[in-house]
């Protein structure tokens, strides 16, 4: 009895010690916490401890380290191969892990064949997915400073290559895992650097720790701060471009995207609330997502992890990780873990530290692992399934095509018609010119996409208009609408004409050239400003010091080719009054052509058929732009860096990010353009204020985005007012008691989360130059409403009484933002201040209104005084 007893009660501390070892607080930095002890493992694989000195949680492990392992286990595992696939801004490697059998590593360009043949209906039924291995790309921590996927993808690489048994054997077999361990290594760096710096030996847990609360920006963007999550469909960045490659290039059937949350929360898998679901996405996708979510839940069971499912987020948006496989044939699984922020902190739960967090993190790759083999004819037959539904849909699609594209700016369009082939949309040049929806477009200037492809059901989310939704909350935007985001004329086509169909674009398109007309001219050059990237051009001269002016008045003029008409804000150089040397301007001149796609015309005489001569004082002479865009704490860090992305990569051009704490002591008249996008200045010293205002008054252009305009207005600086709801009818003012549970559905439903409403712009005004249509498309994701001036020439740009273009919103809202203003002139003293009520550079990928924003740069200072409220 007492051996009995003894072995009793050796069990019971054992049970103990597990249930212990699942508490938070009782997590471990230790390999004997993270592993299962149900294989053995290879001993010439090297642990992450073996190679880097220490064991993932004990330090947030830097993108270098992170590599630094990665490198050695692929040295050392015939089960990996690693690939580099480019560089971040940062000059950072990204690489991923191609992880499977040996056997498998032998033959895996045919597997990779066999596997994309699954998404070709016409050769998907020649194959048995019987023997097939499964596809999945395991992406970790595209938020840097949610770092307990990147931390645990060490465990996972160790794991894979490591450990011994049949089972083990047999899953490596029938799988190929592509292990992309850091899907942001400029954020991770970022946080790894905060968290480590202020990490203290004996670890501090109180959440007012400097080490739990990062300095703005953060650690969760990419290096110009943008939500990397956001750009699987829009693929604007590096990070991006290379990773959808590889998503086109092996087609995975699962992809797993690892996430934080609020530390007071627990852990969450797919599915998300299903009301929220994009009615393109299939059923079957759903059901089999809730399948997989059995084996996280068993998983979690057997660890006593608390977690929960089908709350709080949603797979609407395409463009997130987790959704992007959802309209691709594949499957994406969200995991959002409670975050420690650090290394420890206190929570709801007790103290969470940055171990167990990492743990929650492996042990849902391996339920993954354990689902895909259970279900993997399933989830292979699903792709082919999705497919072949695709092409069918497009086959019986009332729209059987659709064309888009523009004469007048061909980089514009060249961009859309490179993000549909970055994801491998079957796209045509235009063979002819066509007449459609009350649109023409151009033989080789625009592009057509047929209906009958497999993709039809991704080119369908990308082109339609949808306003109508079964829930009326989004954890995302609810519309991106491209045609729409790029400004682009396109038309749905029905009984298409095939014979429209020119040569099909089999990678990406080439970038437009432009030429210099006339060759080198002794006399003026003059160029339009339609084409995306006149800006570049012209900044390029204004920083050689060459001198330009801006036509106010359109003209026409005498070419090479011919007599041509140009049009409101057509840029002169005239080379008479240039001190820049003749040469360096022919020279920047033709590279502009070249590297800007913009057409250049030679002008020999400064005498025009009609309209304004080339010394008429109705062009105006232009300053080069000196731009402060003021950032820190308060300010939208993602507004911020898409202004500076977009001046930086784009225009060339060498904006200031400003930390508004230094107004105090800055001389500000190194500026001639201030933007101050949407955020909280209310801190500003009345010295700051009163600076700003100086410096607007002696003619400086001061730009102010969405809520930035509260602060101009109350300084004085902004003469706007706001649109108020009516509240003179008598229901409105009645209090109807409603269930409490629907609080936050109701309120939410008057939030505009992202939606694409028409506005009018005035195509003679500055901000209109460069325009050729006065509807303009607009992307709006607050509820901030403008009335018009009462000067009829302040408003360039309003919302037209009809507005909704593609997206939700309520019914409230729509008939309060219709017949505002969208953009308000002031006039400061000699100055200018630019009201928007929107952001014009939403995601980099708003192409249609990037010029909008760098005409009031631009051109900013060509307003005439009279024309300001």
């Amino acid at each position: 009895m007492k051996l009995r007893s003894l072995i009793c009660t050796l069990f019971l501390c054992l049970l103990s010690g597990s249930i212990l070892a699942q508490n938070p607080a009782d997590a471990k930095a230790s390999m004997d916490y993270y592993l299962p002890q149900d294989v053995t493992y290879d001993s010439s694989i090297p642990t992450p401890k073996e190679v880097l000195g220490t064991v993932p949680g004990k330090w947030h492990v830097r993108h270098d380290q992170l590599v630094q392992y990665m490198r050695a286990v692929a040295r050392a595992s015939d089960r990996i191969t690693l690939h580099t696939f480019g560089k971040t801004y940062e000059d950072r490697s990204l690489l991923y892990l191609t992880v499977t059998s040996p056997s498998n590593h032998e033959n895996i360009d045919q597997i990779r064949k066999n596997h994309v043949a699954l998404s070709n209906p016409e050769k998907s039924d020649q194959l048995n997915t019987n023997n097939m291995p499964i596809v999945m790309y395991w992406g970790y921590s595209i938020h840097g400073d949610e770092p307990s996927g990147s931390n645990a993808s060490m465990l996972v690489a160790y794991y894979l290559a490591a450990a011994q048994g049949n089972a083990v054997e047999q899953k490596l077999q029938n799988s190929i895992i592509l292990l992309d361990p850091s899907l942001n290594p400029d954020g991770l760096n970022r946080f790894a650097g905060w968290a480590n710096t202020h990490k203290s030996k004996n670890l501090v847990t109180d959440p007012n720790s400097m080490e739990l609360n990062q300095r703005w920006p953060g650690g969760r963007s990419n290096h110009y701060w943008f939500d990397l999550n956001r750009d699987w469909m829009l693929v604007q960045h590096p990070t991006s471009k290379g990773r959808i490659k590889i998503f086109q290039k092996w087609k995975p059937n699962i992809l797993t995207d690892h996430h934080e949350m609020g530390t007071d929360a627990t852990f969450f898998f797919q599915p998300g609330i299903q009301s929220r679901t994009h009615p393109i996405t299939l059923d079957k996708n759903q059901q089999l997502t809730k399948e997989i979510a059995k084996y996280h839940a068993d998983k979690l069971d057997q660890n006593q992890r608390l977690y929960y499912s089908e709350e709080s987020f949603d797979d609407f948006y395409y463009g997130k990780g987790s959704t992007y496989p959802d309209v691709n044939g594949g499957i994406g699984i969200l995991f959002e873990q409670a975050s420690a922020r650090g290394h420890a902190q206190q929570s709801d739960h007790g103290v969470l530290k940055f171990p167990f967090a990492i743990k929650n993190q492996f042990l849902t790759s391996l339920s993954t692992w354990e689902a895909s083999q259970n279900l993997r004819q399933d989830i292979l037959n699903y792709q082919r399934d999705f497919y072949e539904e695709s092409l069918n849909q497009g086959k019986d699609a009332s729209i059987e095509g659709y064309v888009f594209g523009t004469q007048h700016d061909q980089a514009r369009t060249y961009h859309f018609a490179e993000m549909l082939r970055r994801h491998q949309i079957e796209l045509y040049e235009l063979e002819k010119n066509l007449n459609a929806d009350n649109e023409s477009f151009q033989k080789n200037s625009a592009y057509v996409i047929p209906a009958d492809q497999e993709k039809y059901k991704f080119v369908k989310a990308l082109f339609e208009r949808r306003t109508t939704f079964t829930d009326s909350l989004f954890y995302d935007v609810s519309a991106w609408t491209m045609p729409y985001a790029f400004n682009l004329p396109f038309a749905e086509l029905e009984d298409m004409d095939r014979s429209i169909m020119g040569n099909k674009v089999e990678d990406l398109p080439n970038f437009p050239q432009g030429e210099v007309v006339g060759g080198k001219s002794n006399y003026a050059y003059i160029f339009e400003w339609d084409e995306y990237y006149a800006p570049r051009t012209l900044n390029h001269l204004l920083d050689a010091g060459v001198r330009a002016k801006v036509a106010s008045k359109p003209f026409t003029a005498v070419t090479a080719d011919g007599s041509k008409k140009f049009d409101y804000g057509t840029v002169l150089v005239p080379l008479g009054p240039q001190s820049t040397d003749r040469a360096k301007i022919h020279d920047i001149i033709q590279e502009a052509a070249q590297d800007d796609g913009v057409n250049i015309y030679a002008i020999g005489t400064g005498l025009t058929p009609s309209g304004i001569d080339l010394g008429s004082g109705s062009f105006e002479t232009l300053d080069k732009p000196n731009v402060a865009v003021m950032a820190g704490e308060g300010t939208s860090s993602y507004e911020v860096g898409e202004v500076w992305h977009l001046l930086d990569q784009r225009y060339h051009m060498t904006p200031t990010i400003f930390p508004k704490d230094r107004l105090d002591n800055a001389d500000l008249s190194r500026y001639n353009v201030i933007v101050m996008v949407n955020g909280r200045y209310n801190e500003l010293s009345k010295e700051a204020v009163d600076k700003i205002k100086r410096w607007t008054q002696n003619g400086g252009t001061l730009i102010t985005t969405k809520y930035a305009n509260n602060w101009a207005k109350q300084h004085e600086l902004a003469n706007i007012t706001y649109a108020e709801q009516d509240q003179s009818k008598e229901e409105d003012k009645k209090v109807n008691p409603k269930p409490y549970a629907d609080m936050d559905k109701t309120r939410g439903a008057q939030y505009i989360g992202g939606t694409i409403f028409h506005t009018k712009l005035d195509l003679t005004h500055p901000l209109g130059y460069g325009y050729n249509d006065e509807d303009l498309t607009v992307f709006r994701n607050s509820t901030l409403f403008l009335k018009k001036a009462d000067n009829p020439y302040a408003t360039p740009l309003y919302y037209t009484d009809e507005p909704l273009a593609s997206g939700y919103v309520s019914d409230e809202n729509l008939e309060q933002l219709s017949g505002t203003a969208a953009v308000v002139i002031s006039d400061v003293g000699s100055g200018r201040v630019i009201s928007m009520v929107d952001n014009p550079n939403f995601r980099a990928f708003w192409y249609g209104t990037n010029k909008l924003f760098m005409n009031a740069i631009f051109f900013g200072q060509t307003i005439d005084g009279g024309s300001g409220n």
